[in-house]
């Protein structure tokens, strides 16, 4: 399905990736590929630099963080002349021709800002969990009705799909660019999605594609911190909430929004909604002025983040 024409990169982001490494990498087969190691300590950059010397690795000194990194995979690929970026996870492996069959669907809708295959567990067995809610009925109300009469349409659209297995074409990232360095690490797929959904870009699942995410082989329940995973997942709300260009609503509005709330917790002496409107009060005081710059930005077409 693809020709000498097509240029693709592969852009894979490691951090202590040696559990995968191997076979995702062998998965990826005789593309180029792109790998930006975060500062690995467990030994991922030289097995990369003593079993696969044609991939082009960058190794950074310090943590870039999930979006900053792919931006630096990215900006490489496009100057080098790709015509389409797939954006891979560590934990992830390309099945059969999926990388061809998604090229040719982006060539054939172009209105496609990004496309996914459908992601597996890690033994290719069922749908990923969590990648399955997002051909939910509140997607995509379609979807799971089409599968069970085996009638799937090749492109769903949906609003959101994670960043495992993205397919970004050249023209999407010349007028979307690459993610917001706002944020770190989780977040930054969600705000990508709102950007191309603002600029009229689709996102889509082609459903004769398959990847396999094998991000349940290692979890260790006794090491979660559960604490902080909420705290996390609050700060990004925040974030997604109010760098949302779609969203009419501003960062000052919610400020007074949070202020009123505060008052009235107090006269009813609710104070454990007192003690959560602070917080996110002081939250916002620390990034309102990133999120402001990233909302001026991001209402604008161009390469942001990628030149």
């Amino acid at each position: 399905m693809c020709n000498k024409y097509d240029k693709i990169y592969i852009v894979i982001v490691t951090y202590n990736g040696m559990p995968w490494l191997q076979k995702c990498l062998d998965s990826c087969k005789d593309y180029p590929v792109i790998v930006v190691d975060n500062n690995s300590k467990d030994g991922t950059v030289s097995f990369i630099e003593n079993n696969y010397s044609k991939i082009k690795l960058f190794k950074q000194s310090f943590n870039l963080g999930f979006g900053q990194a792919n931006n630096l995979g990215i900006s490489f690929a496009l100057k080098h002349g790709a015509n389409h970026v797939f954006l891979l996870n560590q934990d992830a492996y390309i099945v059969d021709d999926c990388l061809a069959k998604l090229v040719w669907h982006q060539k054939n809708n172009p209105e496609y800002g990004v496309l996914s295959p459908i992601h597996l567990n890690g033994e290719g067995s069922k749908l990923d969990r969590l990648f399955s809610h997002y051909l939910s009925y509140d997607y995509n109300e379609t979807f799971y009705f089409d599968a069970i009469k085996n009638k799937l349409y090749p492109i769903y659209q949906v609003p959101f799909v994670n960043a495992a297995a993205w397919l970004l074409s050249k023209n999407t990232l010349d007028k979307i660019g690459g993610f917001d360095p706002l944020f770190f690490h989780y977040g930054e797929d969600v705000n990508y999605c709102q950007r191309l959904n603002y600029h009229g870009f689709k996102v889509g699942v082609v459903t004769s594609t398959f990847i396999m995410h094998d991000r349940e082989r290692v979890l260790d329940q006794k090491n979660v911190d559960y604490n902080s995973i909420k705290e996390k997942e609050k700060q990004y709300k925040i974030r997604w909430a109010n760098v949302n260009i779609e969203s009419q609503t501003l960062i000052y509005n919610r400020i007074e929004v949070l202020k009123k709330r505060l008052f009235k917790s107090y006269l009813k002496f609710s104070f454990k909604i007192a003690n959560n409107c602070k917080a996110e009060l002081r939250l916002i005081k620390r990034i309102k002025e990133g999120i402001y710059i990233s909302r001026t930005i991001n209402k604008k077409l161009g390469k942001h983040y990628i030149e």
